[in-house]
């Protein structure tokens, strides 16, 4: 990218992002080389299937015209995001010419919660530097661990961390189950930096400032406003009691509900909302050297269309980088 005039950085978790935090920069990067290159672009076009003859791919059929070519990619993306074309017609040209597609999911998707109206009182609420896992309280296991930003909405939560670990939960086994009898619970740790005993003295501090004002005044300097209202209701503090007359024991409750905010997942938001695609062309019926088809001669992939997929942070980028360069450069 560096060579096509993009500056990158990295960020936490080896995340390489645009010094711009503009997705069209990379975009534009892609559309200089193509003109670069004198690749043949053709516009308002539809491919509706991939010409096989002889157990070997020529070309393609669109729906204006047939295309001849020596070799066919294809790179269709997968699922998520329609609005940029990419609606899964590259798994029903796989699966015509004997594909085995795995079940097609989101990942890197939104999260929904049981506790609607208390994410909604939290919306647009950005957190940063908080620890998260993701846990199925049923086998008393966890699913994801995490440190970083995480962002409440109207429906649940997102955000990085919150994305990364949709990927792991997408996968994890009798999930659907586990998600209506809310076992998969969000534990949400707002101070990882603070240990109990260091919050309980944080929470002392404040308390012996403000000893004259009601607790539902008293937490203005250790959480965000938004978040105020939610922690006394989960904590059961009377609101209108005076910080000098809270007890050691409802001190306590509060220092735990801030180190384990518990969040009941209740499932992911649409496809068309994810970032990307879960499952995909079959990897085992793909030559991993060449990207080349085990089945078809002369027909490759690349990107998210095959059933591979990873974080946020580029490294799904990288992947569509990797496949596409491997496919392409027998050409």
């Amino acid at each position: 990218m560096k060579k096509q005039g993009l500056e990158v950085k990295e960020e936490r978790g080896n995340r390489i992002f645009p010094v711009t935090d503009r997705s069209i920069d990379v975009l534009k990067c892609f559309e200089k080389r193509l003109k670069e290159v004198k690749v043949k672009i053709f516009f308002e076009e539809i491919v509706k299937d991939i010409i096989v003859e002889d157990g070997q791919a020529k070309g393609v059929k669109t729906n204006k015209q047939n295309i001849n070519a020596d070799k066919v990619i294809i790179a269709t993306g997968g699922k998520s995001y329609p609005l940029t074309g990419s609606t899964g017609d590259g798994y029903e040209f796989a699966k015509r010419q004997g594909h085995t597609i795995t079940e097609i999911k989101p990942s890197l998707v939104p999260l929904t919660c049981f506790e609607k109206e208390l994410c909604l009182e939290m919306q647009g609420l950005s957190l940063r530097n908080v620890g998260i896992f993701i846990e199925d309280i049923e086998k008393n296991k966890k699913i994801y661990e995490d440190f970083g930003e995480m962002i409440f909405t109207h429906f649940g939560v997102s955000g990085p961390i919150i994305l990364s670990g949709s990927s792991h939960l997408v996968r994890y086994k009798n999930l659907d189950n586990l998600l209506q009898k809310k076992k998969i619970i969000l534990h949400i740790d707002l101070k990882p930096a603070l240990s109990k005993e260091k919050l309980d003295d944080r929470i002392l501090r404040d308390f012996s400032e403000m000893k004259n004002k009601k607790f539902k005044n008293s937490l203005d300097k250790l959480l965000p406003q938004k978040m105020i209202n939610p922690i006394i209701e989960f904590s059961k503090i009377n609101p209108e009691k005076q910080v000098n007359e809270i007890t050691k024991k409802e001190r306590e409750q509060l220092v735990h509900i801030i180190k384990d905010l518990k969040i009941t997942i209740k499932g992911f938001r649409p496809i068309d909302e994810a970032i990307i695609t879960s499952g995909g062309i079959n990897i085992k019926e793909i030559n991993p050297s060449t990207m080349e088809s085990k089945i078809v001669k002369g027909l490759y992939f690349a990107g998210e269309v095959i059933d591979v997929d990873a974080y946020t942070g580029g490294f799904n980028l990288q992947i569509a980088y990797s496949t596409g360069f491997t496919a392409g450069k027998l050409f």
